[in-house]
């Protein structure tokens, strides 16, 4: 097993490299720039979070469909309780469950995320 460098020292020095030299291009390809910085922060997210969040959602769905699976499976469970009307938002712990999936997903995808205000987060 490589111990060094890991991937997230990988993905932290190419998005390093690629801000130091953004200021020099043209705006489109600086553009492109950020927008390819940004997809490595969200892989190290994925890479450092994925895992528990993955955990974390496969227990609460598992919990709530009374049943064990992979998150694949429950989700695509869910979705057929819902469609099917066996399940509702008034379903004990849905929202909340969803919720807590919908909160680990932001916070890979989009940590600065802020609901509107006024809005739930």
């Amino acid at each position: 097993m490589i111990d060094h460098p890991r991937a997230e020292e990988l993905l932290d020095a190419v998005a390093g490299w690629i801000d130091s030299v953004r200021s020099d291009l043209n705006p489109r390809d600086a553009f492109l720039a950020r927008v390819a910085a940004n997809a490595l922060s969200v892989v190290r997210r994925e890479l450092l979070q994925g895992a528990a969040a993955e955990a974390a959602a496969t227990q609460r769905l598992s919990e709530l469909l009374g049943r064990s699976g992979s998150l694949a499976e429950l989700n695509s469970d869910l979705c057929a309780r819902l469609r099917e009307g066996a399940m509702d938002r008034d379903t004990p712990g849905l929202l909340a469950a969803l919720k807590a999936n919908i909160v680990e997903q932001i916070a890979i995808d989009q940590p600065n995320y802020a609901p509107e205000p006024g809005r739930a987060a």
